[in-house]
């Protein structure tokens, strides 16, 4: 492709050399670079890839994209590689990306689910539901890339750097995939990774407190705008009226088509008589014209707004409410409200659960349906907002019966200064607990006091298969851990 096809879409670009030139590939990454591509400058957060530009020229990059204000003097760019200059190669990217992989998002529809909790959730949901309807299906989320089940990829962030996601996209449409559901980042959304998108219905699950940090979002408004931002592009909505910055939405964007779901305050999809067990969650909702009763197979009322959510979507499509009854009582989501069977029979559940909210969420969700002992087992991640550590350390204090204090993804921090904020925080209530770092033997100690009337939570990693400590991923599978421990101690 020419490389002026490439920057078709971009404005304000500044240029240097021949831009018909023929672009082979693009990277953003000087390693991957290969002979005849466009390599593009990105500052990262850990990394400028702006010094990487003569080696992605001595592997073979013919041209290169930098940002406004890098000392172009200062690399020894040889005449004949052409140097185009964008005010933002994040934004650059995204548009170069869409235009070499033919903007596959236009061949597809595309569902974008924003939120703080509940996006993977719901895009499971949807999902099944759709597939249900005999829809060929990709999702695109914090788990994985997968097409009607078959795994592309196992994805290491919530949505993928724009290149990647392009090229996923492009993959979707080689398998004639009608249909792509696709969590939505704050993350995403602010780095642009995915500007050029062609959006048909985008999802506003609700809004709290989380990724505050340097790396991150400096304060919450910074987090909304970012989140909205998904509205600005696509016009047909749907969002939590029960919910105070979701209610916000249909007034903020007055020409848009808005669906509204919820519980407590008037929305278009409304959940009436809601029961929750520890097993499910039902209630009634008007799938058509008269109410019908939908079972879901995970338990919480977070689940039923969830619900909410997908059916919304499921009315876009026109799915039958026999379809989307079936496929709701039948989806399952790895590490979201997750039962893992053990030889005990004792209920042990995996959570996500990370944030204060999250984690209030399923402990209190759990201790209305539990006849005996909430056992908590949790940590918090390092280099992340440390605020919430000593709040999510007093939630658990409140709620549980007894809480094990452990380490989660400590990263660069020390696990035993984390458990101390953590500590800080449960130590403000009655709350019952033990520190215990090592996870494993948390979730051991755990397991050994409870019965079959308890229920363990294992909360903060959810579906992830590893643990991140000093910059290495150790393999750590909580479902294999809870089965050989339960084994263990069956014998």
């Amino acid at each position: 492709m020419k490389l002026k096809d490439l920057l078709i879409g971009l404005n304000g670009l500044k240029a240097r050399g021949d831009l018909d030139i023929n672009i082979k590939g693009v990277a953003c990454d000087s390693n991957k670079v290969q002979k005849g591509d466009l390599f593009v400058a990105i500052k990262g957060f850990e990394e400028d890839g702006h010094k990487f530009i003569n080696e992605a020229i001595e592997k073979g990059a013919v041209a290169i994209l930098i940002e406004e204000g890098c000392d172009l003097k200062s690399f020894k760019v040889k005449e004949d590689t052409t140097v185009v200059m964008a005010k933002d190669t994040r934004e650059a990217l995204a548009i170069v990306s869409c235009n070499f992989y033919k903007n596959p998002s236009k061949k597809f529809k595309l569902i974008g689910i924003t939120g703080t909790k509940g996006k993977t959730t719901t895009s499971y949901m949807i999902k099944e539901i759709l597939e249900k309807a005999g829809k060929k299906v990709g999702l695109i989320g914090t788990i994985e890339a997968c097409i009607n089940g078959k795994k592309l990829k196992t994805n290491d962030r919530t949505t993928p750097e724009s290149l990647e996601l392009q090229e996923l996209f492009s993959k979707m449409v080689e398998e004639k995939v009608e249909v792509v559901v696709m969590e939505v980042s704050s993350q995403s959304l602010k780095l642009h990774r995915v500007d050029g998108c062609d959006f048909d219905i985008v999802v506003f699950t609700n809004f709290s407190e989380d990724h505050i940090s340097k790396i991150e979002h400096p304060n919450m408004e910074d987090y909304l705008q970012s989140k909205l931002k998904l509205f600005q592009m696509c016009k047909v909505g749907i969002v939590n009226s029960d919910d105070v910055q979701g209610s916000k939405i249909p007034r903020l964007f007055p020409e848009s088509t808005i669906t509204t779901f919820g519980i407590d305050n008037f929305a278009n999809v409304m959940a009436r008589d809601v029961t929750v067990t520890n097993t499910y969650a039902d209630f009634k909702v008007k799938l058509t014209d008269r109410n019908e009763r939908v079972k879901v197979g995970i338990p919480g009322r977070f689940s039923v707004y969830n619900s909410l959510a997908a059916i919304c979507v499921a009315k876009k499509f026109q799915v039958s409410p026999e379809v989307i009854k079936e496929a709701l009582l039948e989806v399952r989501v790895p590490g979201r409200s997750e039962m893992v069977d053990n030889k005990l029979e004792i209920p042990i559940m995996i959570d996500y659960a990370h944030t204060p909210e999250s984690l209030e969420n399923i402990l209190q969700a759990v201790k209305i349906y539990t006849r005996g002992k909430v056992i908590c087992v949790f940590g918090c991640g390092g280099n992340r907002d440390s605020s919430k550590r000593p709040v999510m350390g007093e939630i658990a204090g409140r709620v549980a019966d007894y809480t094990f204090i452990t380490t989660d993804n400590a990263r660069n921090e020390e696990p035993k200064e984390i458990a101390d904020q953590i500590e800080a925080g449960i130590k403000k209530t009655k709350g019952k607990y033990s520190v215990v770092l090592d996870r494993k033997e948390a979730i051991r100690e755990a397991i050994k006091m409870a019965n079959k009337i308890d229920i363990v939570v294992i909360a903060g990693k959810g579906h992830e298969m590893y643990q991140e400590i000093n910059g290495e991923k150790i393999p750590f599978n909580e479902r294999e851990i809870v089965k050989e421990i339960t084994n263990e101690m069956k014998k």
